[in-house]
């Protein structure tokens, strides 16, 4: 994830600037002056190198470079590595360095992404922006803690970026409230964005120029804005400027409550999974850590799991594993900064990724009944002194807390939304998902179909009358297995309730509708049912549908059930449209 100084555009106090650390390098995307002032009260007396990314050469993102390598030339004595797309931009760079700002040579290295080999960097990908700088505007596929992340600086077209985005991918796109042609038209990039989400990338909003009116065009995308998270690392304050220093931070503090406020109670499918990374990147800013992750203790698999971790898109582990396990077995905070010959890390993470974990820090997390549900990790101690159990702890137990609190509604939640027998989401959780997942295909002009079928396992009462409520529930679960693996990316299973399921189909007109539902048809009729000892043959009716929007839900799936009760009237085993 990006630290980000400042996500607005040209006329913003803040001009986009992000960072993140690579081991000791830190490496800068843009630098404009106003990230520049924040960088400067950055203590970076443990990063040995700073790179800086640069997208294309207008004066809000550039700006600040003449003077960071100034500063650390003089001050700071850091070298400083301008890194540029193509030559073309080394050469703008070379002329705006060193005759525009007068710097020397020597105090700065100028390199071209061809030049530069390091694991962070995966490719400079070049984009369009405004037609003087043709051929001059990239952004940037990157590879952060184990993660795809892409950055596009300035572009008015997505197109360029969604090849480098997949499962777990993270991309920061710059959108515009106003329709220029030379930014991204938030109107515009709002289905792609809610389409991203549902294949999995988490997407982040920056160069904002107007916050408010981009976040209400955006409020059903399953976009963020990019989080200003105060510096990891910081300078200790002199008395004089402790009264100020406390001020920032905790007008930092309220931003971020604000923006987890406005989160939550915005119709997203995000499970709290923001929830939980801007906590664990505040918990990482206010101790001053490298890497953090929230681990979530699955009872039931006996496994811990976490998807924000250090170096992999998700890590799991048995529950009695490592320091994570020893903490929520033992309810104990768990701190030690020799992991290497402590007899419970487990160092199969590090051999994974090559990173070296000098310092770990574990707060167990719990329920309101007081019982282990998670634990809240933190790695590398910035500035190598190790994590201190008094005042690290002090710092962390707040966002530990509400990290607690949010893991266990969401496992309420989640609960709720479940059938207990098939583990398919129940008619709670259709409706949750309607909300966050298929509202869009209901809304005025949208042009992509979305269709359903509701099906009925044939004479199952006699099921249960012949061989028992057991092979009954056999039956249910077995039935929903096969309708779960015949789901697609675009495809939702449901039990709607008894006997009866629901499947949804997004981007799938009346014909495929009916192509799935005969396929499946024709599966269970010639497929062994295992019930409780026994192997039975069974048959299925389907009713299909596609969504009308002028309808409402209810209305919609009424007519569907009107079409399998015409199916179990004619004869049963059978599709009706």
């Amino acid at each position: 994830m990006l630290t980000f100084l400042g996500r607005g555009s040209a006329f913003a106090d803040n001009h986009n600037c992000a960072w993140f650390l690579a081991g000791a390098d830190m490496v800068i995307l843009d630098c404009s002056m106003s990230g520049f002032a924040r960088l400067k009260n950055m203590n970076l007396e443990n990063v040995s190198k700073i790179y800086v990314l640069v997208t294309h050469t207008h004066g809000d993102h550039i700006s600040g470079i003449g003077l960071l390598i100034d500063y650390e030339y003089i001050v700071g004595k850091i070298p400083v590595v301008v890194v540029t797309p193509n030559e073309e931009v080394r050469n703008d760079m070379e002329y705006f360095l060193t005759r525009m700002e007068g710097i020397s040579e020597d105090w700065y290295s100028l390199v071209s992404v061809t030049e530069l080999e390091v694991s962070w960097l995966r490719a400079a990908i070049p984009t369009t922006h405004v037609p003087n700088l043709a051929g001059r505007c990239f952004g940037y596929a990157l590879r952060i803690d184990g993660r795809n992340v892409v950055y596009t600086g300035d572009t008015n077209t997505l197109d360029p970026f969604l090849p480098y985005l997949d499962q777990g991918s993270i991309l920061y796109m710059e959108v515009s409230a106003y329709k220029t042609g030379v930014h991204l038209y938030a109107e515009d990039v709002k289905e792609t964005v809610r389409e991203l989400e549902t294949k999995g990338v988490t997407v982040f909003l920056m160069h904002v120029d107007d916050e408010d009116a981009v976040s209400k065009i955006m409020e059903k995308s399953g976009a963020f804005l990019a989080p200003l998270l105060p510096p990891t690392i910081s300078k200790e304050p002199t008395p004089e400027e402790v009264s100020s220093e406390n001020a920032q931070a905790l007008k930092e503090v309220f931003d971020i409550s604000e923006q987890l406020y406005q989160e939550m109670c915005s119709v997203k499918k995000n499970d709290h999974r923001m929830l939980f990374l801007y906590l664990t990147e505040l918990g990482k800013a206010l101790v001053g850590a490298d890497r953090a992750s929230f681990w979530k203790w699955d009872k039931r698999k006996h496994t811990l799991w976490t998807t924000s971790a250090t170096g992999l898109e998700k890590i799991e582990m048995p529950d009695d594993a490592g320091f994570v396990g020893k903490a929520i077995k033992n309810k104990q905070l768990v701190i030690t900064n020799d992991p290497y010959h402590d007899p419970d890390f487990n160092p199969e993470v590090d051999k994974k990724t090559g990173y070296v974990t000098k310092s770990v820090l574990v707060l167990p997390v719990a329920n309101v009944n007081g019982e282990a549900i998670g634990a809240y990790q933190l790695i590398n101690k910035i500035g190598g002194e190790g994590f201190n159990d008094k005042e690290d702890v002090r710092k962390l137990s707040l966002a530990a807390l509400i990290c607690g609190i949010a893991l266990e509604s969401e496992t309420f939640l989640e609960e709720a939304y479940h059938d207990k027998l098939t583990r398919l989401k129940n008619r709670m959780g259709f409706y949750s998902d309607f909300a966050r997942n298929y509202a869009p295909y209901m809304e005025p002009g949208c042009d992509k179909p979305m269709s359903m079928f509701i099906c009925d396992i044939d004479k199952f009462k006699s099921v249960n009358d012949t061989y028992g409520h057991n092979a009954g529930d056999d039956v249910l679960a077995f039935m929903a297995g096969l309708l779960s693996s015949s789901c697609s990316d675009k495809d939702s299973a449901y039990r709607w309730g008894g006997e009866e399921f629901i499947m949804i189909m997004r981007d799938t007109d009346l014909s495929k509708c009916v192509e799935k539902a005969e396929a499946l048809r024709q599966t269970v009729m010639h497929t062994d049912f295992p019930a409780d000892g026994n192997i039975l043959h069974l048959t299925v009716s389907f009713g299909c549908r596609q969504f009308d929007p002028k309808m409402s839900i209810e209305d919609n799936i009424s007519e569907a059930d009107k079409k399998l009760y015409d199916a179990k009237e004619n004869g049963r085993n059978q599709v009706r449209s």
